[in-house]
């Protein structure tokens, strides 16, 4: 009787333990480039959203129901964006969908999302265009939190102009959405300075020479070079003034801290410049339990994550969603997108504590008081001032009054 009376006990413990997910699970996507060359910030945002939905199912899910992640790997085309999208709408019946990595992919993908009133996070692409595409229609169900171009391009162009006291400078960018979308974010803000980049010079992925563009810009007497890109074709930029012997200064968007750029270009790309919304130094206590439990789940090598803006973001892009259900007590489109712009508790994330980070007429988690500037160092990237390390320290909140500005920015 011992052996029966001991697996029935055993079956008992097994049912009360799965018992607390008896529900159906939630089901969220997760669509970004998790091979090729902008891969290294899809699987930090991947791996950022797996932490964030480990510790919340760990914490008893949502609404009593455990979330259940839909990968997909876009590859950074946007028909395979397009592609998923549909498939993870009408097939695998996702409530809402975190990712895009690459703008052009999100401009493609995200309109059938909006057809079905199913939310999206938006926690990489930074196209100003994004969350704009479907602003004009009375239910918008495109969210970010991540710096968009509106106000990088400003960063960037205060760093070199005003902080550094270049007057010459050239732009180079990439031929994809993100690229051009960023180009002309760039002479805007130039524009408002009163300067006229000396150069501007287009280049396409997988490009490994950057010798014409490269001379067009130093013949031009370019004291630094403003760059929109990713990893691996902002290296070549960087070896390829390497090899004319001609080192200026690179100031660029978010992606300069990519490692594939930073490995890639090894000395050449050293002391490059960005603004960032999350750098990897535990400068408060969310951010170094979060550090310490990426490092140790995922393993990068030299404990350097790859990304740390990819991942950063896309965690907190979980706790924003999961917030909005809950409030929500639903998983409906119309209701979650309700509760997003109208969250009644601030949520503590990684880049910042988020309170109140949308509303109706803006879904931009992201104000200029957030991103601060980091530099390549040693092979990775830390605080460019010692001022914005002090002020990371402290919780950052949304700032709308640098919403408008950011906004007026666009204009």
């Amino acid at each position: 009787m011992q052996p029966l009376r001991t697996l029935v006990l055993s079956l008992a413990i097994a049912g009360l333990a799965g018992s607390a997910f008896a529900a159906d699970p939630i089901r969220i996507g997760v669509s970004g480039p998790f091979t090729g060359g902008s891969s290294s910030m899809g699987v930090s945002m991947r791996d950022g959203v797996r932490l964030a939905v480990e510790e919340i199912n760990a914490a008893g899910g949502v609404l009593g129901r455990p979330i259940q992640l839909i990968e997909r790997d876009d590859e950074a085309k946007n028909e395979r964006g397009v592609q998923i999208a549909q498939e993870l709408i009408n097939k695998e019946k996702v409530v809402a969908t975190v990712g895009y990595i690459n703008t052009g992919v999100a401009l493609a993908s995200q309109r059938f999302y909006q057809e079905a009133k199913i939310p999206v996070m938006n926690n990489v692409a930074t196209g100003s265009l994004v969350t704009q595409q479907f602003a004009d229609q009375p239910e918008n169900y495109i969210f970010r939190n991540a710096a968009h171009d509106s106000i990088q391009a400003p960063m960037i162009v205060e760093e070199a102009i005003v902080k550094r006291g270049f007057k010459k400078v050239a732009i180079l960018a990439d031929s994809t959405n993100y690229g051009q979308l960023g180009r002309a974010d760039l002479e805007k803000a130039l524009n408002l300075k009163g300067i006229k980049a000396v150069a501007v010079e287009k280049f396409n992925i997988g490009d490994v020479d950057m010798t014409s563009q490269l001379l067009k810009a130093k013949a031009a007497g370019a004291e630094a070079v403003l760059t929109y890109a990713i990893g691996p074709e902002l290296a070549q930029i960087a070896n390829g003034m390497s090899k004319l012997g001609w080192k200026v200064p690179m100031v660029g968007s978010w992606t300069l801290s990519m490692a594939n750029f930073i490995d890639n270009a090894g000395a050449g790309g050293e002391g490059a410049r960005m603004p960032q919304t999350f750098i990897q130094e535990p400068t408060n206590p969310k951010r170094q339990s979060f550090i310490i439990a990426y490092v140790k789940k995922f393993q990068p090598k030299g404990g350097r994550i790859d990304s740390p803006v990819s991942a950063a973001q896309g965690y907190d892009s979980v706790y924003l969603l999961s917030a909005a259900i809950k409030q929500a007590g639903s998983t409906d489109g119309p209701k979650v997108r309700a509760a997003l712009e109208d969250l009644k508790t601030p949520i503590e994330g990684v880049v910042m504590t988020y309170n109140k980070p949308f509303s109706k007429t803006d879904h931009e988690a992201i104000t200029m008081n957030v991103p601060v500037f980091g530099e390549v160092k040693g092979g990775r990237v830390v605080y460019a001032y010692s001022d914005d390390k002090a002020r990371a320290s402290q919780v950052q909140v949304k700032d709308l009054s640098a919403n408008k500005n950011a906004l007026q920015q666009k204009r």
